[in-house]
């Protein structure tokens, strides 16, 4: 199991960089907010076709690292591509390709690893997803001075992340697709299972307005006057605040109401996009970041066991794709596109300040599921 906790410091450290850095690169070349919300919308938007593909061929393939390691060659190839050209229409083409391999490879990835986790006893998910928090912080400090100097940097430095990940997946055992056998079990299966779709509901929300974040916290920051470097300093803050889930996730999980653990991360997103919008010096949005621990690693976590736990065996990886087709494609196209006109309509500050109002509502449904919830229990 070290090599899949090396992995994951891998391929989270190349989501530091072209996460954090790219709309940096693209503000670079003169792309203005709304540009840059369609341009990082329109790869969301080929996922909603890229996740049930590859999560179909996960579950279907004799073993799902085949389709892995075709993913991570995809996105470390596409990315040397980018700085070709500074033309609207060529980023849109890269973007569209690159996210149509990339937008998977964190599913199939938990797939694969919490497959691996029924036969061991020693280790957890939480430890192992602990090396991309570490992963993630360890770049984004790296890559803060690295971009100071020049942001084009993040196109060779991605792919060589990407070629470590690739010699690290190949040290993993292999892990059956269980179609292959014949079962034929169909994806509509999951929506009929209740608790699954209120539960992913609630959660694409609070990706909504996490998509924002990804997308425009960088140019809003620097729009206060943080640097690349300090920059890179929040996004370490971030990532720490996710060790102290990372170290309990399984007794969490084990322990805490599914509706529970939402409710906690809808109150703790509401606070950090209010936090967010009310001041205009970067130095006051650091302990803001802290928040962080309490909202996506903890959804992204919580879900992708859930739904390790709840699917059935012949459809794990196209649940964890559908999640991730979801909170990283209809979610993100959201924030992204619809984040990006009311950037330019209202600012940024503002759109902060909706989004908390936005999490808020979350808060409510999640009250009003409990309370469903409890009211079953007791006719029951």
């Amino acid at each position: 199991m070290v090599y899949f906790l090396l992995f994951y410091m891998v391929i989270y450290m190349g989501n530091a960089v072209y996460g954090t850095f790219l709309p940096i690169y693209f503000q670079s070349v003169g792309a203005t907010p709304s540009e840059i919300g369609t341009l990082l919308s329109l790869g969301p938007l080929v996922a909603l076709l890229a996740q049930p593909f590859w999560g179909s061929r996960g579950d279907q393939a004799n073993n799902k690292n085949t389709i892995l390691m075709i993913l991570i060659i995809g996105c470390g190839s596409i990315m040397l591509f980018f700085p070709l050209s500074t033309m609207y229409v060529f980023l849109m083409s890269m973007v569209c390709l690159f996210t149509f391999f990339h937008t998977s490879i964190f599913a199939i990835s938990d797939a694969i690893t919490l497959q691996e986790l029924e036969k061991q006893k020693r280790w957890s998910f939480g430890l192992i997803r602990l090396g991309g928090t570490i992963g993630f912080a360890l770049m984004s400090i790296a890559f803060g001075f690295i971009a100071k100097l020049n942001i084009n940097y993040l196109f060779p430095v991605y792919s060589l992340v990407m070629l470590v990940a690739l010699l690290l997946l190949l040290r993993f055992p292999k892990a059956p697709g269980y179609r292959m056998t014949g079962d034929k079990v169909r994806i509509w299966v999951l929506f009929k299972q209740r608790k699954l779709m209120i539960y992913m509901g609630i959660n694409v929300i609070l990706q909504i307005t996490l998509g924002y974040y990804y997308t425009f916290f960088p140019v809003y920051f620097k729009s206060m006057g943080g640097d690349s470097v300090l920059l890179g300093w929040s996004m370490v803050i971030s990532s720490i605040s996710e060790i102290p889930f990372l170290l309990v996730a399984k007794r969490v999980f084990e322990r805490i109401r599914m509706t529970h653990v939402l409710l906690i991360a809808s109150i703790a997103t509401a606070l950090r996009w209010f936090a967010f919008s009310l001041t205009d010096n970067p130095l006051w949005v650091l302990p803001a970041q802290l928040l962080h621990g309490l909202i996506f690693i903890v959804l992204s976590v919580t879900m992708a066991m859930y739904i390790n736990q709840e699917v059935p065996k012949e459809l794990k990886a196209s649940g964890q794709t559908l999640n991730g087709l979801l909170s990283l494609g209809v979610a993100r196209i959201i924030g992204s596109f619809i984040g990006g006109y009311a950037s330019e309509a209202v600012g940024m500050k503002e759109v902060f300040f909706y989004n908390g109002w936005i999490a808020l509502g979350c808060v409510v449904s999640v009250l009003i599921v409990n309370a469903w919830d409890k009211k079953a229990a007791t006719a029951a």
